[in-house]
């Protein structure tokens, strides 16, 4: 409460958000006045502005989201939208004047960000039904009207522990820091049921649930944890802090009637397109699926070799993690697609 009365500019109320608890007089000081001194640009604008015009707006998705999770251990921001990045690096500025530098204009004309840092396959990989961790373990998620429920699988793997417990221990505490990263990454909420590995012993039932409990308490939503029961049960319930997602991970049939036509015929497609447009331009660049581009790229010779023999052009073939099987697309040194 003192602290609030000594920051308070006069004339203003200020209200403190959960996210500055721990932070340090200096960084609560230092916000007050960005927003005073946004405060202060908003009425002289008032004076001239004209009708209708905004004069104050709200904080951009990017910004709000780095007025929450941004600290010190921030490195790099890649933007690849010359406008955001221009503004992330003005936000930067003001809140984290000696970070602005981290902030990078991702320009690649080949590759979309999210497939330059493997988001796309993030995507698919983190919210899928099965889960995998190290150490050939795996979670099975399922969701529910009442509840979701979290079922923690060792997996096929080679058992060096000396004992049953020993092993379920050592693939709980690999499950329960996943865990903790799905239920944000997903933002699940509501009551959330995971069944451990049965675990005989108290003591480690008690070094399981505190280290949940810990990998837990960066955890933004509110959230409670019960003891795992003798049967390896734990109950979580947690707020939902996003409206929630529906991410699709499974990939629609290519036809309608059930059937896909040969996987080679793909091929053939490619290779006639190719020598209907290579002669027009100076550089091709081929997206297509992982699997095609390792088909086409793999070998000796491989296709792309034989291409280049056949028409005296390298193809550039590049994998795309949000490709369907059978979606390819051409482009041209300048970024722009030709087929």
């Amino acid at each position: 409460k003192k602290l609030l009365q000594s920051i308070k500019p006069k004339g203003f109320g200020v209200i403190v958000r959960t996210v500055a608890e721990g932070r340090k007089t200096t960084e609560i000081e230092k916000d007050v006045e960005t927003l005073l001194d946004r405060w202060t640009s908003m009425c002289k604008k008032l004076q001239t502005a004209h009708h209708p015009s905004k004069v104050l707006g709200e904080l951009t998705k990017s910004s709000s989201m780095l007025r929450d999770i941004f600290n010190d251990t921030f490195t790099s921001i890649q933007v690849d939208d010359e406008d955001l990045y221009l503004k992330t690096k003005e936000y930067l500025q003001e809140i984290a004047p000696d970070k602005a530098s981290i902030v990078k204009h991702y320009q690649s004309k080949d590759l979309p960000l999210f497939e330059k840092y493997n988001i796309e396959r993030q995507i698919k990989t983190s919210f899928g039904k099965s889960v995998s961790m190290s150490k050939g373990a795996y979670l099975i998620i399922e969701h529910t009207e009442a509840l979701h429920v979290i079922d923690v699988n060792s997996g096929n793997r080679s058992n060096k522990a000396t004992n049953q417990e020993d092993t379920a221990m050592e693939v709980n505490m690999i499950a329960a820091a996943e865990i903790a990263r799905q239920l944000r990454l997903r933002d699940m909420g509501g009551i959330i049921v995971v069944d451990f590995i049965d675990l005989q012993n108290p003591d480690n039932r008690k070094v399981l649930f505190d280290f949940l409990r810990e990998e837990m308490s960066d955890d933004k939503a509110k959230h409670k944890i019960l003891p795992p029961s003798k049967f390896g049960l734990v109950q979580i319930t947690r707020q939902r802090v996003r409206p929630e997602v529906n991410i699709e991970t499974n990939e629609e049939n290519p036809n309608e009637n059930g059937q896909v036509e040969a996987a080679i015929l793909i091929i053939d497609k490619i290779e006639a397109n190719l020598e209907s447009i290579i002669k027009d331009h100076k550089k091709v660049v081929l997206n297509v699926h992982p699997f095609v581009a390792a088909y086409l790229t793999k070998g000796f010779p491989s296709l792309r070799s034989k291409w280049f023999f056949e028409h005296k052009k390298w193809v550039k073939i590049i994998p795309r993690d949000a490709y369907t099987y059978l979606e390819y697309h051409f482009f041209d040194n300048q970024g722009k697609e030709i087929l």
